[in-house]
């Protein structure tokens, strides 16, 4: 969408104004694939009109006048603009095509072209508006000429060119709420359209000036009076007009008479959706001289609390009569003020602009969304570290320090015999000796149905914790935000493991009972072969060698007894030692790889997560924001 300016004068309403249009629309590029289509779409029609009525003129202000069949609207015209331009006749029971009557030609093309008006009177310079009995205002010789289309507009047919003049021909310059009348073909006030481009009325057919009773007399100010179809015409194109043309012009002005005030199709289908709209918006009871004084004030008052109902308690219910003109001063006053005060078009787009808020407050939070509690985020690192397999690496690490260290401290003869164990580390292709760590890949079962089923529920549950409470559609994108991420998670959670540091190096004190142990050995061996020697010359009857002894007892069998004593004392210390270590190990490396899951989690599962809930939280700040103006 693209960013709205307009040609409206810079006033605080319009200033205000700016920032809403401006919030909505940010509003909208945040609810892209969140809000049901229908919402941005009506969204993005409101932009789009206000965007487009800002960027056309500023100095007029359309008032589109819309009523029932039989309502009077189009002699209520003639009685406003003093003019037989609004043809009423039993011949053309209905409007069937809209007419616009143009007080200031200079910016008005461009207006009525995008309002898709083809019809158009332009009233000469001055021309007022004016409001009375039929015949009081201007007399017929000031009948304004008639023209239909615009520069850029399509042609009428032939067809229907011919059948207007045919029409034109039988109908005089009938006052207000008059009937045709026959006449001379040369008789005044002969109303022709004309297919050329609009141009001003000349001068020996205007309507003469009065002073000060124009809109906007001396200010500049325009005005644009629409005479359209009747809404609850029979004819669908007629009820398309007036649907398009209630979201475009700038002051709604409903014509109802005693009869049909209270007409569904009027309260239903068009004044219920504009609740607040009451600034711009006029109701005129028609056909007022058809009560009586009770009956008037009972039918006004039974008009002004329906209004009321429908949120439109701002709007006065204006009795009038086209054709005796009672009221219909007080009308052209209602009009003519809006027209100077030049303000009609942006309250419209800013009744329009709260309208749009209103609509999407069912979508907005009713309270800031807060961010991922460090409690959520702590169980979700917990549970993905279950996931990943973070108890089997532990247990693995806890295992092949053990075992690694009884290789290294076991006694000499029977410590090979560990080596026959497997490898825990190496069994999950986590041993770093092994495998470069940029290319190893773990044996770990992330990649099995059940771990993936745990990853997809610690997910879950984040996302739930996190859109507790949270409004549609942002309760499921918050889910969705932190469970669309289970694949890269995945991946990421299996780098963490493989990559953390397990601290599979040997421990120094390890070479120091190794050397220990082998001493023992040693002495265990030197006693045994001085033994031996001992046997031997003994069974060969060779002198005997004097034996060493230390308190009575022979040095070859202390070296044996002390061989031994010290290789079984120093394996039992180092298996206590070993699992301490183990232990120790164990406990850093869990430490390590949680945090690593952490990590892991933080930046491919918790961050989107934080986005989506920043995005619903600046939406509910530009909803709400917008419905200040």
């Amino acid at each position: 969408m693209s960013r709205h300016r307009g040609a409206t004068a810079e006033t605080p309403l319009a200033e205000a104004l700016t920032g809403a249009l401006d919030r909505l629309q940010a509003a909208g590029e945040l609810g892209v694939d969140r809000l049901p289509e229908e919402a941005l779409a009506r969204l993005d029609a409101t932009l789009d009109r206000a965007g487009m009525r800002r960027s056309l003129s500023a100095d007029h202000t359309v008032v589109g006048i819309f009523g029932p069949t039989g309502s009077g609207k189009s002699s209520l015209v003639n009685a406003l603009s003093g003019t037989a331009a609004a043809r009423v006749a039993a011949r053309r029971p209905t409007t069937s095509e809209p007419l616009a009557l143009v007080w200031g030609r200079q910016g008005s093309e461009e207006l009525l072209d995008w309002l898709g008006v083809r019809q158009r009177v332009e009233l000469p310079d001055g021309a007022p508006l004016v409001g009375g009995p039929a015949g009081t205002g201007p007399g017929p010789s000031a009948a304004p000429a008639l023209t239909s289309g615009s520069s850029d507009g399509p042609a009428r047919e032939d067809g229907a060119a011919r059948e207007d003049d045919a029409r034109a021909s039988e109908v005089g310059a009938a006052g207000p709420g008059e009937g045709p009348r026959e006449g001379p073909a040369g008789r005044r006030g002969l109303l022709r359209w004309r297919r050329r481009r609009s141009s001003p009325v000349p001068a020996e057919a205007s309507v003469p000036p009065q002073a000060g009773s124009g809109p906007g007399a001396g200010t500049g100010a325009g005005l644009i009076l629409l005479d359209l179809p009747d809404f609850d015409s029979t004819a669908a194109a007629h009820r398309e007009i007036v649907e398009r043309l209630t979201g475009q012009v700038d002051v709604l002005l409903w014509v109802v008479d005693p009869q049909k005030y209270a007409d569904a199709a009027l309260h239903h289908g068009f004044l219920r959706g504009l609740a607040n709209h009451d600034a711009v918006t006029l109701v005129a009871l028609n056909q007022a001289d058809r009560l009586g004084a009770q009956d008037l004030g009972a039918v006004t008052a039974s008009l002004a609390g329906i209004l009321a109902d429908e949120g439109l308690q701002g709007v006065a219910v204006l009795p009038v009569s086209a054709l005796t003109g009672r009221g219909v001063g007080e009308l052209a006053g209602a009009i003519r003020d809006l027209a100077e005060g030049r303000a009609a078009a942006t309250r419209r787009i800013a009744a329009d602009a709260a309208r749009a808020a209103d609509e999407l407050l069912p979508f907005v939070a009713e309270r800031p969304v807060a961010a991922p509690s460090d409690d959520a985020r702590t169980v979700l690192a917990r549970d993905l570290g279950t996931a990943a397999g973070v108890p089997v690496v532990v247990d693995a690490v806890r295992s092949a320090y053990r075992r690694d260290a009884h290789a290294a401290t076991g006694w000499p003869v029977t410590r090979w015999l560990g080596r026959l164990r497997a490898d825990p580390l190496r069994r999950l292709n986590l041993r770093r000796q092994d495998v470069v760590p940029e290319v190893r890949r773990s044996s770990l079962p992330l990649g099995r149905p059940a771990q993936r089923a745990r990853v997809d529920q610690a997910l879950r549950v984040f996302g739930d914790e996190v859109a507790r409470g949270v409004v549609e559609p942002w309760h499921t994108s918050i889910r969705d935000a932190s469970r669309g991420t289970a694949d890269d998670l995945t991946d990421a959670l299996d780098t963490a493991v493989t990559t953390a540091d397990l601290e599979t190096g040997r421990r120094a004190w390890w070479g120091i009972f190794g050397v220990l142990q082998w001493i023992a050995f040693a002495a265990l061996v030197a006693g045994l072969a001085w033994l031996g020697v001992l046997a031997v010359l003994g069974f060969l009857q060779l002198p005997a060698i004097d034996v060493p002894r230390v308190e009575g007892f022979p040095v070859p069998t202390l070296l044996i007894l002390g061989g031994v004593g010290a290789g079984i004392l120093l394996g039992v210390l180092a298996a206590l030692l070993a699992r301490w270590g183990a232990a120790r190990r164990a406990a850093r490396v869990r430490r390590r790889l949680l945090a690593a899951c952490a990590q892991a989690a933080e930046r491919v599962a918790v961050v989107p997560v934080e986005d989506e809930v920043d995005r619903c939280n600046r939406f509910r700040d530009a909803v709400l924001d917008a419905r200040l103006v």
